[in-house]
Formats: structure tokens, sequence, C-alpha cells
């Protein structure tokens, strides 16, 4: 936990903003006696040291035993040497400007707490945490009733940040830590689309649009049998045909849910669709397989052929593309070649 703390009018948000792209922050007062703060690994303090409840408080947070004090990063407004002097003082670990962007300040605090990491790894490692929780939250209600569809909103930012913060690879680093396959493959999968649709320069409601469905492409796996899902080894042609069943089981879970958009329905019941009619579960085939439908296909086939499971070694990125590039009449060549293109930086 960061802790910022403001006396501004504002409370300084634009700061605690960029300070919760990377860590959990609580915002605090100069009222603050810090006795029952709990841990915290560092403070970013944007007040105005003349006011003596300002040292004060600093005062209190510089008394606390040694093991428990953090790096403290003081803003202070104008260039006299004495503010830098006093704050130093005071116990700051590092003097800037208030007038520093936030995201400066929260780069230079990163590298006073974690100097082996980037704002960028600690802005990818939050957002997948986000996108974690809210997948299990989802997958949990699925399995039994309809989903709250408005918080699946709630998971989009985290993707979209992390993949332009960090990138494809940063982002499947972090995923790959997933303990659970299916949470793994639907982040996996977002991250991919994500990527994808920002390398082809969609516009912003079509990247939301698209992440929003990779995010829930898969949610009818939740009510297939775990024995299916998390068996250790390839499935027999019986269990195939259950595990089959997922994608028009998803699609009922979104419609009773209410308020899907198209788009999201079509991919979520569509994603195993081929363009020759040898997908499922409608063995739609040509025209009536839409644009957002072959897309997340291939970025689907993408991720299940790098992940890590079990009874697979995962591909490489050179050779899962190359599987791509082979099912000509299956997957929309032009869009293989712009998918090859846009993640051809992946190890």
């Amino acid at each position: 936990m960061i802790v910022v703390l403001s006396d501004r009018p504002d409370r300084s948000q634009s700061l605690v903003d960029a300070v919760r792209a990377v860590a959990e922050c609580r915002v605090v007062g100069t009222d603050e006696t810090w006795a029952r703060i709990g841990p915290f690994r560092g403070v970013i303090a944007d007040i105005t040291l003349s006011r003596p409840e300002a040292k004060r408080c600093l005062r209190l947070l510089a008394s606390r035993p040694a093991r428990t004090r953090a790096p403290l990063i003081c803003l202070t407004r104008g260039n006299e040497q004495s503010a830098f002097t006093e704050a130093r003082n005071l116990g700051a670990t590092l003097c800037l400007s208030a007038l520093a962007e936030p995201r400066m300040v929260v780069g230079s605090l990163v590298r006073e707490v974690w100097p082996e990491k980037s704002v960028a790894d600690l802005v990818v490692t939050r957002e997948a945490e986000r996108a974690g929780t809210l997948m299990t939250r989802l997958f949990e209600s699925a399995q039994t009733g309809p989903i709250d569809l408005p918080s699946v909103e709630r998971g989009i930012a985290p993707v979209l940040d992390a993949i332009h913060e960090g990138g494809l690879s940063r982002w499947l680093d972090e995923v790959w830590a997933h303990d659970d396959v299916t949470f793994q493959h639907c982040l996996l999968v977002s991250g991919v689309v994500a990527a994808f649709a920002q390398n082809l320069g969609l516009s912003a409601t079509d990247k939301q649009l698209m992440t929003r469905a990779a995010l829930v492409h898969d949610v009818g796996k939740s009510r297939i049998p775990l024995a299916v899902l998390n068996k250790p080894s390839r499935l027999d042609d019986d269990e195939r045909a259950v595990m089959q069943t997922h994608a028009p089981i998803g699609h009922e879970i979104l419609m009773a849910s209410g308020g899907c958009d198209p788009i999201t329905l079509a991919v979520t019941r569509h994603h195993h669709e081929m363009l020759d009619g040898s997908g499922y579960p409608d063995k739609l085939c040509a025209d009536a397989i839409g644009d957002p439908v072959r897309l997340l296909t291939i970025c689907d086939i993408y991720a299940a052929l790098i992940e890590r499971r079990p009874y697979k070694v995962p591909m490489s990125s050179r050779d899962a593309l190359s599987i791509l590039s082979s099912m000509q009449g299956k997957l929309e060549g032009g869009l293989v070649q712009a998918f090859g293109r846009a993640v051809q930086t992946v190890p």
C-alpha cells in the first residue's frame, strides 16, 4: 500500500489516480497519527510544509520505529532551497516540485520502493489482479444464474491499460502466473484481443467492445463439469462433446443476464465457428460469420496454442502463428497476416 498525505482541497485526486494504477492507495490528512494505519511501502506528501499541522504529521511519521519506516517523497511549492532543506529535515527521502506530473512522481516512488521493477511492470501486475478478481466473481455468479453485465465494464479498462502501458509480452507473463486455466485463458484472450485491436487502429469504442466480448466469451465454461474442464490430459470424444456445449451455454447465460450487446452475444456463441463450416455449434460458414467473431477466433486459437497446460508444452509465438497460417479456408487470411504483424514481438 502507498499512502498519499494531502491537505489539498481535491485530496490530490490526480496523484491518487496515478498511484492506484500501480498499487493500493490510501489517502490521509495532516491529522493522521500513523498509529493505526497498518503497513505501507511508501508515502507521498502533497502538503504545505509551512503549516504547523503538516510539520507535526511528518514528525510523527519520522518517529515511527525504524523497521516500519518507508520512503517519503515530499512535493514542495516554490523552488527555494529552504523548502527542500525543511522537507529533508522532516524525513523526506526525495523532494520534487508539486507541479511535477503525477506519473513522474509515481515513477520516482517506484524507483525508491521497487527498484527492480518499472512502472509498466507494476501497472500490468495491478491490472491483471483487478481483471482476475472480476473474472472470479463473474464465473462464480454464472455457475447458478445470470451475471451482472455492468460489472464486466470494470474489467475492460484494466486490460486495455495494461496492454497500453506494458505491451502484450508483459501481460502474457503476468497472466501465465494465474492458476485457474479458464480464468487464465479468458485473460490471455482479452490481452491478445486488446493488443490486436490497438495494432489495427480500432476506435476506442471498438477496442472496448472487443475486450468486453473477450472477457466473457468463455463464460459458458462455468457450467461445464470440473472433471472435464480441469482434466489434466486430452479430452476423449465424449468429453469433447460436453466441452463444446460451453459456447451455446455462454450465449444462454448472457441472454438471461439481459442488456448484452449483439456482438458480445455473437462472439460468445460463435467463436469456434470456421469459415468452411467445420466449426461448432451451428456449423456457420463464410459470410454468416461476422468480422468481430473472425477476429476473436484467431486470438482465441493463438491463446490456446501458447498456453501452458499440464498435458502440453506451450508453443512459441512463431509456431502458433505458423499453425494459424496453415488454417487456410478456416480463418480469414488477411486477418491472420495482420495478427502476425501485431504479435511479432512476442517470443
